[in-house]
């Protein structure tokens, strides 16, 4: 496969767009890139739903995040980015992935990984998943409900990340092929 492939993967919280694309990266060896909200709190050590309050009210957090990653894939000669955006942000990636899961699987995802009260977290993701919608909307213009233009749509509930990687590796080596 050609190393200047870039591949874009999308999904809310706790799909598994990071450990998703990380593992496609690895398959492929290309550049991963998953600048995120968390990826700023930990850069600046400022807890996660601190930068989530600042977002609320402040789109320059979400434009620092977004503008950076995607210059990060725009610079590379080969990459898989992972974030809520990339889909849309990208928009010269040759290959879209959308991951798709029950706000209840994804709030016991997040609960695994983070820890936490299982209820406390989906209330929590259930509204994260309100806010960003809504944000997203009014930063750029984006539905985030609205993903039809990408390549693959992938529900993630019964599979587990190595699956779905592979899926999304079969499906940019087809896209390669047919270039």
């Amino acid at each position: 496969m050609k190393k200047n492939i870039k591949i874009a993967i999308s999904g809310r919280s706790g799909c598994g767009n990071t450990t998703v694309s990380r593992l496609v990266a690895e398959i492929l060896d290309l550049n991963f890139i998953n600048f995120t909200f968390r990826s700023l709190a930990t850069e600046r050590n400022i807890d996660l739903k601190t930068i989530l309050e600042l977002a609320k009210n402040d789109e320059s957090w979400d434009r620092e995040v977004d503008t950076h990653q995607v210059k990060l894939a725009r610079d590379s000669d080969g990459c898989v980015i992972g974030s809520r955006l990339a889909v849309w942000l990208l928009e010269e990636a040759d290959v879209k992935v959308y991951l798709q899961a029950s706000a209840k699987i994804r709030a016991d995802r997040i609960v695994d990984r983070d820890g936490g009260n299982p209820d406390e977290v989906r209330a929590f993701t259930v509204e994260r998943d309100r806010q960003d919608h809504e944000r997203y909307l009014r930063i750029y213009g984006i539905d985030t409900k609205d993903f039809d233009f990408v390549d693959l749509v992938i529900q993630t509930e019964n599979m587990t990340p190595l699956q779905i990687a592979d899926m999304v590796v079969k499906k940019a080596e087809q896209v390669k092929e047919n270039c």
